[in-house]
């Protein structure tokens, strides 16, 4: 699902919502869990999940056409977390597979 799947979603569920306000909303949204993540800051979302901040320690890789060793420096990251009831739902829809009962 993109941006603009999951604004359509929304002025499609709440038809007193013009798109304009819509994007507006999902763009306000996005960019205050941006803004708190790069603030260091974790979101939680209860049912869906958690996003933090990863650090990544600085490491020796190599230059694939040269073979050289590059040193490759300390990076912070996001990361999610799903949540119990999304990752049961996942699960959840997977099909049943029946052909290898036993």
């Amino acid at each position: 699902m993109t941006r603009s799947d999951l604004v359509a979603k929304l002025a499609e569920r709440f038809a007193q919502l013009t798109q304009r306000d819509t994007e507006f909303a999902v763009k306000t949204t996005l960019d205050a869990m941006s803004d708190a993540l790069a603030r260091g800051h974790r979101i939680e979302i209860r049912g869906f999940g958690s996003f933090s901040i990863s650090r990544r320690p600085p490491r020796t890789g190599r230059n694939p056409r040269s073979g050289e060793k590059v040193t490759i420096p300390e990076k912070l990251v996001p990361h999610f977390k799903p949540g119990k009831a999304l990752r049961e739902g996942v699960d959840a829809s997977l099909p049943v597979d029946n052909t290898d009962a036993r």
